[in-house]
């Protein structure tokens, strides 16, 4: 594809336990945009970003965050209000697919498989099982696995669970409890251009010991991904069609990455949406590359791709609110 030389700003790093892998993949973008022939001044997100972002006038943000506030609709909201063009979703469909909760109101009333469960406040975990064991504690707001354990009887958590046990929980006040789904773990890559959303392909995700928690997802050797993954076609199919319905049920922009679980002795019926990522890594171990390769799409061309998108999803917006005769930009 042919993008005009701009000046871009790619925002990284910040606060969240997500830093490292922001500051990785905000290195990556970055560097592929330059080499482009791209204008880019690469900023650490700190409190006085908007500053920052007003004193260096981009044409367009391109956003590499993770996590909290970049990835919730904070930074969204920001960007809105100083009318720059940014890259990936917005700021409703920001906070609500960070939010598993909400995540799960918005797509199973769309026929989109979801695992039951419920919100526990983390002190209630000493008390009780919320659920029969095995079951799966996720903080409701945190991504990349962060914060995530599996509660089984050989649990050496204990049980009842021991407040002295040291689980990845205690950093929250209030964690998802899900019932814990045997089988493989999968993962579909959505991306948007004129033409609409379409999904990449299907990854599978093999840790080499324990699950697919934060280490796995960012050492190198820790995890074999088979892309594609070595699956039944119509399974395929239906991971790639509940992504890409998943993207546009949330309103997603530019790209996303919808999680698996598959219970293979249950075909179809044993397929769930664990969540959708609007902000996904972009790390050299990261999978939406890893998938747009794949398709014979390059790193370079990707980063264009997800930048011209937020261009002209900028541009619809606006036309938008002139039309309905109002003078704003942003969130639609």
């Amino acid at each position: 594809m042919t993008l005009q030389k701009l000046h871009i700003a790619v925002l990284m790093g910040g606060w969240a336990n997500e830093r490292s892998v922001s500051l990785m993949s905000g290195k990556g973008v970055a560097d592929a945009l330059e080499s482009r022939g791209h204008r880019v001044t690469r900023i650490d997100m700190d409190r006085r970003v908007a500053a920052r972002i007003a004193e260096a006038a981009p044409d367009v943000v391109f956003n590499a965050l993770h996590g909290v506030p970049g990835e919730d609709g904070t930074v969204q909201g920001m960007l809105d209000l100083m009318g720059i063009p940014y890259t990936h979703s917005g700021l409703a469909t920001s906070v609500i697919a960070i939010d598993k909760e909400l995540t799960k109101l918005a797509l199973v009333p769309r026929g989109i498989p979801m695992p039951g469960g419920r919100i526990v406040a983390s002190e209630e975990l000493y008390r009780a099982d919320p659920l029969a064991r095995p079951y799966v504690l996720k903080p409701v707001n945190e991504g990349s696995s962060v914060g995530v354990a599996i509660v089984t009887d050989e649990s050496n958590y204990g049980n009842p669970i021991r407040q002295d046990s040291a689980g990845p929980w205690q950093d929250f006040e209030h964690l998802l409890a899900e019932p814990f789904i045997r089988g493989l773990e999968l993962t579909t890559a959505v991306i948007d251009s004129a033409d609409g959303p379409r999904a990449l392909g299907v990854t599978e995700l093999k840790p080499k010991s324990g699950f697919y928690d934060f280490d796995a997802k960012y050492t190198e050797g820790m995890t074999d991904h088979i892309c594609p993954a070595d699956i039944p076609e119509n399974i395929a199919q239906l991971c790639c069609k509940y992504a890409v319905e998943a993207h546009r049920v949330l309103g997603c922009r530019g790209t996303s990455r919808t999680d698996f679980r598959w219970d293979d002795e249950r075909g179809e019926a044993g397929l769930f949406v664990l969540e959708t990522n609007t902000q996904p890594g972009m790390t050299p171990l990261s999978l939406v590359p890893e998938q747009a390769r794949h398709c014979g799409m390059d790193y370079a061309d990707l980063v264009e791709a997800i930048v011209a998108e937020a261009l002209r999803t900028y541009d619809v917006l606006n036309q938008r609110a002139a039309a309905r005769g109002g003078g704003g930009d942003g969130d639609d």
